[in-house]
């Protein structure tokens, strides 16, 4: 009777913790946390193959160069073997508490990945990749170079060139595509997902993330108000900016009280780099240049204005010095 209790108490403490190890494939997974995983695998394989070639560093420059990519696809081969082939789950995945659904199943709950999944998922992930770093290789290896024998093969090659690059342009189209029906619907924000009917669903039940969102928002907001602001700061013009400031600030006092002074020394340095002017030139106002700094800035800059009291400036005209010469008596 005792045995008999015990079991029942193991099959109810076990039918009880199933619902809470097994998430459903229904419950939706936020984007968010879906790139967050895709991100986290990025960095894995940057890190392996930076401690992979860090062991040859002592080595000859250059020595994994030739076989890079087949390295890098052998070593996400490798990753993928002891992660997601052997539970259908990647590492940033298993980090957020992910794992792969096989929509291509018929039951309402749980499937795992088939091994063909698995292996189209791998191939799709690293083979494009491969084919894009080795693309120019192959060509060069089936002799199709411009000077090679033949009259074909320059038009051979050219073909071959074209059409991959058509058929690399419609895989990015795809992608990007896919992408913003994943932004639409929040399933498959890789295409190769999508193709081998791979789905992120949770691991568990009622899985709360470690990260706050009150965090996560900050962070979302500052990464949003950098980019605003690499965006913004090439549009600003820092110089004329800078000049206007300075003529509203030091103007009045300069213009007062170092009018003399500043009229003799402007003469003596360039007001872009600061020495002795090499052929001397103006763009309008009273500050002189050397040639090949105003030329070079007014080149860069269509609408350039003086550094110094930010004045719009002309085309760089030669200075015209006026000498008197005295005779002696």
């Amino acid at each position: 009777m005792a045995g008999l209790e015990n079991g029942d108490n193991q099959e109810r403490t076990a039918g009880s913790s199933a619902p809470e190890t097994d998430g459903e494939p229904q419950t939706p997974v936020l984007r968010i946390t879906q790139l967050d995983a895709l991100e986290l695998d990025s960095a894995l394989e940057q890190l392996v193959w930076t401690q992979f070639s860090q062991c040859f560093q002592n080595c000859r420059p250059g020595l994994l160069t030739p076989l890079e990519p087949e390295l890098r696809a052998l070593l996400h081969l490798l990753v993928w073997r002891f992660t997601l082939y052997s539970s259908s789950t990647t590492v940033g995945q298993s980090l957020l508490s992910l794992r792969y659904h096989s929509t291509l199943s018929s039951s309402p709950r749980y499937s795992p990945l088939s091994s063909r999944q698995k292996l189209g998922l791998a191939l799709l992930t690293a083979g494009p990749r491969w084919l894009q770093d080795r693309s120019h290789s192959l060509l060069l290896g089936l002799g199709l170079t411009p000077g090679g024998p033949g009259g074909d093969s320059g038009f051979l090659l050219q073909g071959l060139r074209t059409c991959l690059t058509l058929v690399s342009s419609i895989a990015q189209l795809a992608g990007l595509l896919n992408f913003l029906v994943f932004l639409r619907k929040g399933r498959h924000p890789v295409l190769a997902e999508r193709i081998t009917g791979a789905q992120a669903v949770f691991s568990k039940a009622n899985v709360h993330r470690d990260i706050d969102y009150q965090y996560m928002n900050r962070e979302l907001m500052w990464h949003g108000f950098a980019e605003f602001l690499i965006f913004l700061l090439p549009l600003i013009n820092t110089g004329k900016l800078k000049a206007k400031v300075s003529s509203l600030v030091f103007g009045g006092e300069r213009a007062t009280g170092e009018g003399g002074e500043e009229e003799q020394g402007v003469w003596k340095e360039c007001g872009l780099c600061g020495e002795w002017p090499t052929m001397p030139h103006t763009v309008g106002c009273r500050h002189v240049f050397c040639y090949y700094c105003i030329k070079s800035h007014s080149v860069a800059d269509a609408c350039l204005t003086c550094p110094k009291c930010g004045a719009d400036a002309g085309q760089p005209e030669p200075v015209q010095i006026e000498e008197e010469v005295i005779g002696r008596p």
